[in-house]
């Protein structure tokens, strides 16, 4: 296999690739990361690049596996983890990215909404999410929406790029981008936008969408595309944070259009209204189809005679149930800024158990062959990640908890060291698993 790819490849490849982009580029992102930096300023940065580089090794993953097998992530999930101990992991991973998908279908839903209302105003909210409802499911039950997708898209990745002239234009030094941008920090009441930040960015159910995309391609050809496509989304996400910090005051969708308003002539509102829609609509839809399609990669496989097929009841139901808790949840009056961010910290908090799944599937030596399996690195960064999602979902647990019980005071470091110290086993568990002399994953 040629390790070298000409231009066009490349580029075609980007291309192919950018439905990952396009698919964490929601409303979710636009909320956590502009609220991030209405609130911190440039202090979060760390936590986009973060996520950003993690999004790119697990998607990397992902591809590789099914390169190496000829099958998607479900499907590998579902042959390793056969027997009745094996179906009990399957649901239990199909119910959280599900549960992760109902959360974000809520903030699609809510985000278009809002963004439909700022360019034209007047709207009854709950009319307006009946129709987003009925229009979603109209597409998804014709299963025939490309033309639409890629138009709104296209109408995200224009808002895409006036985030970025904005941001160029934000009054701050080099010194402050490059320090936020790789030295964490954690400033105090930030803990559920920085799993929001890294829950936004690796949307768990882009790992079972994508693992199928670069099916045809070579391994440069999967690592070309990926690494250039999800690092565009991770700037515009870095270029939203940044056209955060001109909002003044108590931060709403209007403070932040009124805000951009003033860097692009008067059109800030107009494109932050219409980009928004157009990012939760074609979101709305996506994230239904998600929990359809891990569903069937699963559970297709079983031979019980069930029918997973895009047309049957099974993979209606999936997406139906999605569509409905999402709608249920935007209808009832639920304010949509703090019910996007908590939807992208609930899917940060999500991310471990699957990261640890798809840890175990990638090192599978039998089934992948040992040239696709992980490595070292790959094991040590992925390791990694587990370590940082764990850690920061461990502590925003807690700190829910806390608030609601008042157990010990805000700034105690007991709960830190404990929550530090269960990540550490975790790691350990993992790490002797993946690095131990017995091949536990080649075993019979």
């Amino acid at each position: 296999m040629s390790k070298r790819i000409t231009f066009s490849q490349g580029f075609s490849s980007v291309l192919l690739w950018s439905v990952l982009s396009a698919a964490f580029i929601g409303p979710g992102t636009v909320t956590t990361c502009s609220q991030a930096g209405a609130a911190y300023r440039l202090q979060l940065l760390w936590a986009l690049t973060f996520s950003t580089i993690a999004a790119i090794i697990l998607q990397e993953t992902a591809a590789r596996m099914t390169i190496a097998s000829g099958k998607n992530l479900g499907q590998i999930i579902a042959l390793k983890y056969g027997g009745n101990r094996g179906r009990n992991i399957k649901w239990a991973l199909f119910i959280a990215v599900a549960f992760g998908c109902a959360a974000y279908q809520t903030g699609n839903l809510l985000g278009a909404i809002s963004g439909a209302l700022m360019f034209i105003p007047g709207l009854s909210r709950e009319v307006l999410t009946l129709i987003l409802a009925v229009g979603c499911a109209a597409l998804l039950w014709i299963n025939n929406f490309q033309v639409l997708s890629r138009a709104l898209g296209i109408t995200v990745a224009v808002m895409g790029i006036a985030f970025m002239y904005v941001a160029v234009q934000i009054p701050a030094s080099i010194g402050e981008w490059a320090q936020n941008l790789v030295w964490p920090s954690v400033p105090d009441g930030s803990g559920l936008l920085i799993i929001g930040l890294i829950g936004t960015t690796i949307v768990p159910y882009n790992l079972f969408l994508g693992s199928s995309i670069g099916q045809n391609q070579s391994l440069s050809e999967m690592r070309w595309g990926i690494g250039i496509a999800v690092t565009i989304g991770g700037l515009i996400s870095i270029a939203i944070l940044a056209a955060g910090m001109l909002v003044t005051g108590t931060y709403s969708y209007e403070a932040l259009a009124t805000a951009l308003n003033g860097k692009l002539g008067g059109m800030g509102v107009l494109l932050f209204g219409l980009g928004l829609f157009a990012a939760g609509f074609s979101s709305a839809i996506t994230a239904p189809l998600a929990a359809a399609v891990t569903a069937q990669s699963m559970f297709s496989a079983e031979g019980n005679g069930r029918d997973w097929s895009a047309k049957s009841a099974n993979f209606k139901l999936v997406w139906g149930a999605v569509l409905l808790v999402g709608t249920i949840f935007s209808i009832i009056g639920i304010r949509p800024i703090p019910a996007i961010i908590l939807a992208q910290a609930i899917n940060g908090v999500l991310l471990p158990a699957v990261t640890i799944a798809l840890l175990f599937a990638a090192n599978d030596k039998t089934l992948l062959g040992a040239a696709y399996a992980n490595g070292f690195w790959s094991n040590f960064f992925t390791l990694f990640i587990v370590g940082v999602t764990c850690f920061l979902g461990l502590n925003n647990i807690w700190q829910a908890l806390n608030k609601v019980g008042h157990l010990v005071a805000d700034n105690a470091m007991e709960p830190i060291w404990v929550m530090a110290g269960v990540t550490l086993l975790v790691l350990v568990y993992l790490g002797l698993r993946v690095f131990g002399k017995r091949n536990i994953f080649t075993a019979q």
